[in-house]
């Protein structure tokens, strides 16, 4: 190349460069008529926030126009203008201002999404907006906004709410699926009359509540106490009642979205930029109306949560790929109708399925029996399903919805009789005589059998209180001896997130707690050595595992029974009579803290609780404390964030970085340890309603009185008349409040805690934590804080 000529070379280079790179970049916020938006152009808010363009969900062909976070690398889409009209090629369609409104024209020049204003003007524009909103607008006013027709989610200072005018509600839509954003079966909108919003199937059937709002919460999400990252604003006028949605922290980026599994959920964007999951209404899967759709049973004990029931298949194989249930189930065979008229051989029949939760909408008939139930629906082409109990004969007529399959031993369960047709059953005739004769001519030799078993069987188990062998010092059982133990499960002791604990005796005699697992995903052989390694740790104050079961999907934990049960059940009841005195709960506050120093510091590797609460401290016959469930976190891994956010009330002891999304640290149990602090001194919830609807935070109260050096004796539990050491009681305060500070850093250790209670070091009065001070400052007219004198 001549070196004269390399200069204009570069220079046409970098034009190349300069349009390519126009090509992908639009630039600017604004679409008007002299700029419209088409192809792999897109448009950015002033501040970069947010971005407006064309995007195609999933693996499908259809493109459609959409908003999303510019600092979102997995691009969730947060609004969509076209959702029930896709076009094919980006390319050839474009969203332009034509005849004063914005429009989506497609790749035949069709409109096929439009704002629908009617304006003269000449000078009509559409601005994307920093804080997400499409503003179109002309020279003298605003026409039309994005904010006032949301699709699935709520953003940031958006508003959910009624106008009474022209009497319509803004409503959030979940998609149909992951890959389809057309109207799906479940929405969220705003009561106006009660003040709570609701979720919705199908726009009828209301499956959820917030709770009336009570003018600082709702009243059936405890979750907003204290910890929220956003807080709402409501107004009521003539025009409209509506709540706005703010964050509490300014550089939070959250959004609250009505999802395609029909739950209500808020997510964060943390700094790596990926959403983490905050919470979920309602809590359990299972609790959305109708979610498997016809014939479909939904389970929580079970991933996917939805099946078909025998005899049944998924209308749409596809959907169901895409965890859209919502077709449901269609028959494998079609049913007889009018059974009488025909061979008994062809009579549809019935199979039966136990522990199951009723569908709602059944016809109540008059029978005997089962059997005479059975004929009436069988009598009726119309009846699909039917079962008899105490109530009598119940049938079900058409489409069966909001099946659920209850948890072995979940005492509501029920057995609901399905109508199939008779090929969906094995044949009975030359079969079935077989099979008779050959069981007979197999009888007397099982049976000797059987006897040399079990008298083996029972001299074995006189020499050992469990069985199966000993791993890692742990007695590994079966299933079915933990059943015989617990006769079944029926002696309830408590529970939680992590699963329900029962009272069993083993055949020495031994008194046991058992805990049935949930949400643990993890293999037998991963599961078998993480429980060993478990079963090592031993201390004074924290609960010994006595064996486990590891059975398929089933896994238990057998742990020591503990006579006096767990704190909560001695600080929060009525009976003056048996209320712990004040050194008890000085040695409970002590033990504890102990036990959760020798998971911090002690063990070969720091085991962070990540539920203290006084459910899961436990007393023995003297009232030692012990931590409990302390390998929980450990043993159900990944799942732990999904199960902590189906647990009601736990939420009030999380610390900040389980919402912020920081990593979770031991301070994290530290927290949670000084919000149970406050109950241990008080006697009761740190959190209550009263019966005017306003909250009784006593945290913010407490601390109130312990930095002002108001007389901490108010803050004691009433029922101990004052019978307390005062020293005792203002170290205890002190440490309560040290502990749930904002920031981590400023939290004592629990090595530092236990050194304090025990008197060998003293305490400066703490700073007021952030949270609790933006409480008092903001919300003085909707929370009480109160005392106990």
């Amino acid at each position: 190349m001549d070196l004269n000529s390399f200069p204009r070379f570069m220079l046409f280079v970098l034009f190349l460069l300069l349009c390519v790179t126009t090509h992908f970049s639009f630039g600017g916020d604004t679409i008007s008529e002299s700029r419209s938006l088409s192809g792999d152009h897109t448009v950015a808010s002033a501040g970069e926030v947010f971005v407006l363009g064309f995007f195609t969900p999933g693996n499908t062909s259809n493109y459609y126009i959409g908003m999303w976070y510019k600092n979102d690398h997995s691009q969730t889409i947060l609004w969509v203008a076209n959702r029930e009209k896709p076009v094919l090629d980006r390319f050839s369609s474009e969203l332009m201002i034509s005849h004063g409104n914005l429009v989506l024209f497609n790749e035949t020049k069709n409109p096929v999404w439009s704002t629908n204003i009617s304006s003269t003007s000449n000078s009509v524009r559409a601005v994307l907006q920093d804080d997400g909103n499409i503003v179109v607008s002309d020279e003298r006013s605003v026409l039309w906004q994005s904010f006032d027709h949301p699709t699935d989610t709520w953003l940031l200072g958006s508003k959910i709410g009624y106008n009474k005018i022209t009497k319509t509600k803004q409503v959030l839509t979940s998609w149909k699926n992951s890959e389809d954003p057309s109207l799906g079966l479940f929405s969220f909108e705003l009561n106006p009359n009660d003040i709570s919003y609701n979720t919705l199937w199908n726009r009828s059937r209301n499956y959820w509540t917030t709770g009336p709002w009570t003018g600082d919460i709702f009243s059936l999400v405890p979750e907003m106490r204290g910890q929220m990252i956003c807080y709402f604003k409501f107004v009521s006028n003539i025009s409209e009642t509506s709540f706005t949605m703010y964050a509490s922290n300014s550089s939070a980026i959250s959004r609250l979205v009505m999802d395609v599994s029909g739950q209500m959920k808020q997510f964060m964007l943390l700094p790596s930029k990926k959403w983490n999951l905050l919470w979920s209404f309602p809590r359990q899967q299972c609790q959305v109306y109708a979610f498997c759709g016809a014939f479909g049973s939904c389970s929580e004990n079970s991933l996917p949560f939805c099946r078909c029931l025998s005899g049944f298949k998924p209308k749409s194989q596809n959907d169901w790929g895409l965890k859209d249930y919502s077709g449901g189930c269609m028959r494998k065979t079609k049913l007889h109708c009018g059974n009488n008229s025909l061979g008994h051989g062809e009579r549809d029949k019935f199979l039966e399925f136990p522990g199951m939760s009723f569908p709602e909408d059944q016809q109540f008939e008059p029978a005997e029996s089962i059997k005479e139930c059975e004929f009436k629906c069988a009598n009726k082409c119309s009846c699909t399903a039917c079962a008899y109990d105490d109530n009598g004969c119940s049938i079900w007529i058409g489409d069966l919805l909001n099946l659920k399959q209850l948890a072995p031993g979940d005492s509501s369960g029920r057995t609901i009789y399905i109508k199939l047709a008779a090929s969906e059953f094995q044949s009975g005739g030359k079969n079935k005589k077989k099979f008779v004769g050959a069981a007979a001519g197999a009888v007397a030799g099982f049976v000797i059998f059987l006897s040399l078993f079990v008298f083996f069987t029972l001299k074995r188990r006189k020499k050992t209180i469990g069985t199966g062998k000993a791993v890692g010092g742990l007695v590994a059982f079966r299933y079915r001896d933990l059943q015989n133990a617990t006769k079944n499960f029926s002696e309830k002791l408590g529970g939680g997130g992590f699963g329900l604990v029962f009272k069993g005796i083993l055949p020495n005699s031994t008194v046991i707690a058992v805990k049935k697992l949930q949400s643990v995903g993890q293999g037998e052989k991963q599961f078998r050595a993480e429980v060993s390694t478990i079963g090592t740790i031993q201390h004074v104050n924290l609960v010994r595992l006595h064996g486990f079961c590891a059975q398929g999907s089933k896994k238990l934990l057998v742990y020591d029974y503990m006579a006096n049960r767990s704190l909560d059940s001695h600080l929060f009841h009525e009976n003056d009579s048996n209320v712990l005195d004040w050194k008890t709960r000085y040695q409970i506050a002590l033990g504890t803290a102990r036990g959760l120093v020798y998971l911090h510091e002690k063990c070969r590797d720091c085991i962070i609780h990540c539920d203290i609460k006084p459910e899961n401290i436990l007393l023995d016959a003297e009232f030692c404390p012990k931590v409990a469930d302390f390998g929980l976190a450990k043993l159900v891994g990944r799942e732990f964030s999904r199960v902590l956010t189906t647990i009601r009330g736990t939420r009030g002891y999380l610390a900040p970085e389980w919402i912020t999304g920081m990593a979770i640290t031991s301070k994290a149990d530290v927290y949670s340890y000084g919000m149970m602090l406050f109950e241990l001194i008080s006697g009761r919830r740190n959190s209550e309603v009263s019966e005017d609807g306003k909250v009784k935070f006593f945290p913010a109260s407490a601390v109130s009185v312990i930095v002002e050096g108001g007389d901490m004796m108010n803050l004691l539990d009433p029922r101990l008349e004052g019978n307390a050491d005062m020293e005792e009681l203002k170290r205890v305060c002190a440490v309560s409040c040290w502990c749930i500070q904002d920031n981590e850093a400023d939290r004592p250790s629990m090595g530092l805690v236990v050194q304090i209670l025990e008197g060998i070091i003293g305490l400066e009065l703490p700073p007021v934590p952030r949270f609790l001070q933006q409480l008092i400052d903001e919300n003085q007219e909707n929370v009480i804080f109160f005392t106990q004198s």
